[in-house]
């Protein structure tokens, strides 16, 4: 059986976002956040983003460049408390943010890829996060319905790939990226190391290829990956 060789350019990869589009960015502050491919986003210009991820990085690091670059409109987050420039721009009506309990946001993204409409949960119920949620009664507890999410294009941050896109993440990348792989109509993967096929464990493989459809090998990793360097 021959599997395809998803290795591209990383300017091919991009370039296929378009104005509009939602974005689910993985990452758990630095480690699993695609900073290449953020940087390559911001060049291509796409703009009017709605942005899936689970926090907004630190000022000067990771999508903070798309926010600065005003690329962005929507952010579904967990919490802006490192970047003062996503606060900002919150409290000033130019970026709407939708935010979620942590373990939520997880679910809703898991329900997606599973192609289950919504989750139900009683966490928030009587809070801002509740706003404007539909709730619904079941053996006498109220729940809210969290509505799935889903994507147009994920990006994602590996610490190996294989040419067909099997993937291994390392330590907290692991918490949102395979769950955005699953949950997106396009997924582009930047690797740190892209092996030939067959010597990837099968047991190292997190996320199977045929979630992925294009792959980028990273050469030196920037400052941005400071903390995740091993």
């Amino acid at each position: 059986m021959n599997l395809s060789d998803k290795r591209c350019a990383i300017q091919d990869a991009i370039g296929a976002i378009k104005d509009g589009d939602t974005l689910m960015i993985g990452g758990f502050g630095v480690p699993g956040t695609p900073m290449t491919l953020i940087h390559a986003l911001v060049n291509h210009g796409a703009r009017n983003l709605t942005l899936i991820k689970n926090d907004a990085n630190e000022p000067g690091m990771g999508i903070d460049h798309l926010l600065q670059s005003g690329q962005v409109t929507r952010l579904i987050t967990t919490h802006l408390g490192l970047n003062g420039n996503a606060i900002a721009l919150m409290n000033s009506g130019k970026l709407a943010v939708d935010f979620n309990a942590q373990g939520i946001l997880a679910e809703r993204i898991r329900a997606g890829g599973a192609g289950i409409g919504a989750i139900l949960s009683d966490i928030g119920i009587g809070t801002e996060l509740a706003d404007g949620k539909q709730m619904v009664e079941l053996q006498g507890t109220s729940y809210l319905v969290e509505s799935a999410l889903r994507a147009d294009v994920a990006l994602i941050h590996a610490d190996r790939a294989d040419c067909f896109g099997n993937l291994a993440f390392v330590g907290t990348a692991r918490n949102f990226n395979p769950l955005m792989a699953t949950a997106a109509r396009r997924v582009i993967v930047e690797a740190e190391r892209v092996l030939p096929l067959g010597q990837l464990c099968a047991d190292e493989v997190h996320t199977p290829g045929v979630f992925v459809d294009q792959v980028v090998e990273l050469g030196k990793l920037s400052e941005e990956y400071a903390v995740v360097r091993r």
